[in-house]
């Protein structure tokens, strides 16, 4: 099973700012979904409550110390090893945060699908710094320019170890 992380970023590895991604792209909302679809996605708690809702077209796995609500059509564990366990024998494995989920498990990760949007802003939870790692590969890069519905310039990279 190859462990990836899957996480946009602002410019100082900024991914959100009060539980929410203080941007609206939804150039990267559809990467993301392209990635993801029929995976198995984990997340933290604070990720599931800023969703809103599960995510449709994937397992969804959430960790939490927290007992889980009743009649949620998730699966709904208390470790990251829990949440492996579940979906040993899947091909891949979608991590899709929070930031202390990316900072366990970047050790642990396979592969890495960052888009990086060129933008400064004030942030509180920031995706671990991976470059200082000198083992990964980019295997594909791909820049696109601000348009009418992307208000920021923005990257979507693939990275392998």
């Amino acid at each position: 099973m190859k462990i990836a992380l899957v996480a946009a970023m602002a410019n100082q590895n900024v991914i959100g700012l009060n539980n929410q991604m203080p941007w609206h792209m939804p150039a990267d909302l559809a990467h993301f979904k392209q990635v993801t679809l029929g995976k198995p996605v984990i997340m933290g708690r604070k990720t599931y409550d800023s969703i809103g809702r599960l995510l449709p077209g994937r397992r969804n796995i959430i960790i939490s110390r927290q007992p889980a609500p009743q009649q949620l059509a998730a699966d709904w564990v208390h470790s990251i090893d829990e949440a492996l366990a579940l979906v040993a024998d899947q091909a891949e494995v979608m991590i899709i945060g929070g930031a202390d989920l990316y900072k366990q498990l970047l050790p642990r990760a396979d592969r890495l699908y960052l888009t990086h949007i060129d933008l400064d802003t004030e942030g509180d939870a920031y995706f671990p710094d991976y470059q200082t790692d000198g083992n990964w590969q980019q295997i594909s890069s791909a820049e696109f320019a601000a348009d009418h519905k992307n208000p920021h310039s923005y990257r979507f990279v693939l990275l392998e170890k």
